[in-house]
């Protein structure tokens, strides 16, 4: 089907947006279209429908958005619904309008209950308060994941399709200290500690939440499945996850043996946890054929080694 589409992959140069334009290259397909935000920014409802009516995608992968972690989500939660919710009716408007064949847009696990029964299955949704650090960020993903379903229904059509994937990691993360999830925070606190010989690294809260990681790939594979069984679809979203979970005590530890910083680990509860577990049930989309391939050690590993080159690539530029 993808090798000689033409396809739109929107925020190619993030972390799953780069790593679906990798996975089509390898599948073979040469017509995938590519904008950086100062080509095309897409809050822009003129330039947007511009380059659906110039371009025509077929098919659509819509993984640009404002992304962040705790820290920016609460400092920021108006950027956080207005950039998101702007961006998913314009591409939407024009995809309806441009016939696309079929879009895939992207939730978040925060879109669930902040107390929600675990594993969350999709029909959790709007069935209690949402996490107070993250409102914004997931109003916004709630109203996309609504209005796939909203086109689908008037339009009959199946033109629109939501996944959730869980907790991502890997090649093209966000690593800024400032705006990263906690996985990338992570990396990037306990390298700079190994470098720096320091004794001890400091983490937020008190390490006992849980969260299910699923790596930039896995969820890539998972979006080119989806896009190639659309017809087994049903109008509504999926969960997108590895069915495992870890404590952020036990995250920390696996990142800091991964990076090599062997300082002690200390814990500042008077910072905010957030939800106490988040773990997906993906037996839906599962339940499809497809199912994740890389594991958490293997995952860190890649995504830590290309993290060392990046910083290679930095320290020689600065030279």
């Amino acid at each position: 089907m993808f090798k000689n589409s033409k396809i739109y992959v929107a925020g190619h140069t993030g972390l799953l947006g780069s790593a679906i334009s990798r996975k089509l290259k390898e599948h073979g397909n040469s017509r995938v279209i590519e904008k950086a935000h100062i080509e095309l920014d897409l809050t822009d409802k003129r330039a947007v429908f511009e380059f659906f009516s110039t371009e025509r995608p077929e098919y659509v992968f819509l993984c640009a958005g404002k992304v962040g972690g705790i820290v920016s989500n609460k400092t920021y939660p108006a950027d956080y619904l207005h950039i998101n919710i702007a961006i998913q009716d314009n591409v939407f408007e024009a995809a309806q309008k441009y016939e696309v064949k079929h879009l895939l847009f992207y939730g978040s696990s925060c879109i669930y209950p902040k107390f929600s029964l675990q594993p969350i299955k999709e029909e959790y949704l709007l069935n209690g308060p949402l996490e107070e650090t993250s409102e914004g960020y997931a109003t916004a993903k709630i109203a996309g994941i609504t209005a796939c379903k909203a086109y689908n229904l008037q339009y009959q059509t199946n033109r629109f399709i939501a996944l959730i994937p869980n907790s991502m990691y890997g090649p093209n993360d966000n690593f800024n200290i400032e705006s990263c999830h906690v996985l990338s925070a992570l990396i990037y606190r306990f390298h700079e500690a190994k470098i720096s010989n320091t004794q001890s690294v400091t983490l937020w809260g008190s390490g006992k939440p849980r969260r299910e990681f699923i790596f930039s790939e896995d969820v890539a594979e998972a979006s080119l499945f989806a896009m190639e069984h659309v017809e087994q679809l049903e109008n509504r979203h999926y969960n997108v996850g590895t069915g495992v979970d870890y404590s952020i005590e036990e995250l920390a530890a696996s990142v800091a043996e991964t990076v090599g910083y062997e300082g002690k680990i200390l814990w500042d509860m008077s910072k905010p946890d957030g939800a106490a577990q988040k773990l997906l049930d993906s037996s839906k989309f599962l339940s499809l054929g497809w199912e994740p391939t890389v594991n958490m050690e293997e995952g860190l590993k890649r995504t830590y080694e290309w993290y060392l080159r990046q910083s290679l690539v930095g320290q020689t530029s600065d030279n």
